[in-house]
């Protein structure tokens, strides 16, 4: 099943940024965005996940239009589909780790994973404010408050960024296997080429256009 369609997507502040990219992503596929700083990765990601709108063409979720869709429709697909792991954690700072992920479990009806938060290492931290907890830890506990609600599609922009090569691989192999066991899809944005390299496509967005390489 098509998960996500983008038609001729242009987009430009000051500046073209990049115009008529066009790409496609199914169920149990993986995608990566490589590319320079300043070139748009992030900013496509955003448009994307419905975050931004491109100033032409079109993206459509799950067959349907995100331009045509009410505010009530596209708000619920935000919240029951979309798994959003950015650069910006957007943790409830007052609360600690165990609580972010209280609340993304109760909004969707699921359970928190214990054997997820031993993988990535913060179940002994789950008690800390999130204000206690470095980068790294924030990042990882980002990554599990996503991956708690079984979303069917991942954007995730640089996840490995703060963390070690030994929990790096680790995350790598979640995501994977994550989209293998949900049939979900995962459009990732990332400097880690290697990583990059185990999607199942990749795009190098460069001269304001997104070339693909694999």
């Amino acid at each position: 099943m098509n998960l996500l369609q983008a038609t001729n997507i242009s987009h430009k502040f000051d500046y073209e940024l990049f115009h008529d990219i066009s790409l496609e992503l199914n169920e149990g596929e993986s995608i990566a965005i490589i590319g320079l700083s300043g070139s748009g990765k992030s900013t496509l990601l955003h448009i994307l996940s419905s975050l931004l709108k491109p100033d032409d063409g079109k993206v459509s979720l799950f067959g349907e239009d995100i331009a045509s869709m009410s505010s009530k429709r596209l708000a619920s697909i935000k919240r029951d589909e979309l798994g959003l792991v950015f650069q910006q954690h957007y943790l409830f700072r007052g609360f600690t780790a165990k609580e972010n992920l209280e609340v993304s479990a109760m909004l969707a009806k699921e359970s928190i994973d214990d054997d997820l938060l031993h993988r990535l290492n913060i179940y002994e931290t789950k008690e800390q404010k999130v204000t206690e907890l470095s980068g790294g830890q924030q990042q990882r506990v980002s990554i599990a408050r996503v991956l708690t609600k079984k979303p069917r599609i991942l954007f995730v922009d640089e996840p490995t960024g703060n963390l070690d090569n030994i929990t790096s691989n680790e995350v790598k192999k979640i995501f994977f296997q994550y989209i293998s066991k949900h049939n979900a899809g995962m459009i990732l944005v990332t400097h880690n080429e290697e990583f990059a390299m185990d999607c199942d496509k990749v795009y190098r967005l460069e001269d304001k256009e997104l070339k693909k390489i694999k």
